[in-house]
Formats: C-alpha cells, structure tokens, sequence
C-alpha cells in the first residue's frame, strides 16, 4: 500500500514562495510525498517545467487557464504541444471555463478550452478542469471529447458529480470541504471513495484551521484527516485509494 498522500493540484511557483525546497520538506514531513505542480499560463508553464525537472517528485501539468484567455498566444498552445513528450509532463491544465467574473468572453474561453481539449485526445493525455460558474458550457465542452482527468476544486451537485463520474473524471477535493457554511461535505458523503483525490490549490484554499493563511501542500494531510472522518475510514486507507485512483488516470509512478 502507497500510505503517503499525494497533492493533485497546486500551483508552486516562486511568484508564491520564497523557498520552494521549504515547501516541499515540510509537506513532506506530514506525509505529503508526490506532487502535481499546475501551470496557468507560459510563464508559469516554463517554471513548472524546471520544477519538475528538479524535483523527483513533482509531477506537471501545463496550460493556459480561461482567466488568460485575453493574453494567450498559438505560440502558447504550440509550446504546451511541444512539452507534451516530458514523460513528467502527465496532464493539460489548468484549464477550463470561468464565469465567475464575466461571461462576456465565453466564446473565447470555449474556443481555448477546445484547442487544450482537442490536443489532450490528439495526444492521449488526461486533462485538469477548472469550471467556475460554468457547469453546463463545460460539460458540454468535455462531452464532445474523448478525454479523462480531474475536475479540478469540485464543489457542485450530487448529479453533476455523477455526470462528471460517468465521464470518466476524478473529482478534486480540497480545503473548501473544511470550512464551516461549506455543504459540500453533504454531497461527497454519497460520493464513493473511488472517484476521488485530494489537493490544496496552493496557494489558494486554504483548510480550516489555518483559513486565512498562504496554503500549502503540508494541509493535504488536513484535508485527508476531515475525509477520513467523514468516510470513517483511515488515513491510511484514503491515501492508497486516492493514489490508486489517481495512478489509473495519470501516467505517475507508485
């Protein structure tokens, strides 16, 4: 059994953090042993392509985020192409719909969710899915695509969780599960272990405790302690599964 946890989805970046090897000691030292570091833009893309170079552990995913949608170039989508032979190169992400803010640009956000998406079939490689205020456009969207992955922060209803499983996606939980008016909880309660991963979003999410504070991958033992007791399973148990889960999406080692 693979007893460590895994942190599907942070952004470790040094716009973020001062001492990136901090980060990773102290994650982990509580356990935290592998690492899928998501690029958002080119830039971030470059640096997650050194990360992932330096450290054993760290896994990428790179792409251009729908909050860039405005600044992304073909050269962008060229250069995530070209980084798709890095075999530590293991998914297109972040990437996705957000109409939190506005949903003036919606047409350009599908149309970018599609280059991503249409290269992620072309290539075999699953997909990270963002989608904020956005579930039928983005569903619709991945329906038209032979493609697997995560939907990146899940927090929607019990029949979308199910619409995304039947797809073929792994939802991801994070610290939102924690905080105290979040219903969530409700929802992944009928939700079985074995659609499942874990991730902090770091820097963003922080879990209860530490709401307030910069996130970091260390709270993904945090994160598995509120699950577990949630399942009332043990910590053990939901960190083979969750690995399991992600090793049958993602082309990692154990």
């Amino acid at each position: 059994m693979n007893n460590y946890f895994t942190d599907s989805h942070c952004h470790i970046y040094s716009e973020y953090y001062d001492n990136i090897d901090e980060v990773i000691k102290l994650a982990e030292n509580n356990n935290v042993k592998r690492f899928i570091n998501n690029g958002t833009d080119r830039n971030s893309n470059i640096e997650v392509l050194n990360l992932i170079n330096k450290y054993p552990n760290m896994y990428g995913a790179i792409g251009i985020h729908p909050e860039n949608v405005h600044e992304y170039t073909m050269e962008d989508i060229k250069f995530i192409e070209d980084n798709l032979n890095n075999k530590k190169v293991i998914a297109i992400g972040e990437i996705g719909l957000d109409y939190h803010y506005t949903k003036e640009d919606k047409e350009d956000q599908i149309k970018l969710l599609e280059l991503q998406l249409s290269l992620a079939e072309k290539y075999n490689i699953p997909v990270i899915i963002h989608s904020r205020d956005a579930t039928l456009d983005t569903l619709n969207t991945l329906k038209k695509y032979h493609v697997k992955g995560i939907i990146h922060s899940f927090s929607g209803s019990i029949e979308t969780a199910r619409e995304y499983i039947k797809m073929g996606y792994l939802l991801g939980i994070n610290g939102v599960i924690t905080f105290k008016n979040a219903n969530l909880k409700d929802v992944y309660k009928d939700i079985e272990l074995e659609n499942i991963v874990l991730e902090t979003d770091s820097p963003y999410l922080t879990p209860e405790p530490f709401r307030g504070k910069q996130n970091n991958p260390s709270y993904i033992y945090n994160i598995a302690t509120f699950v577990a007791n949630l399942k009332n399973i043990s910590l053990e148990e939901l960190a083979s599964i969750t690995n399991n889960n992600l090793n049958k999406v993602f082309n990692v080692d154990n």
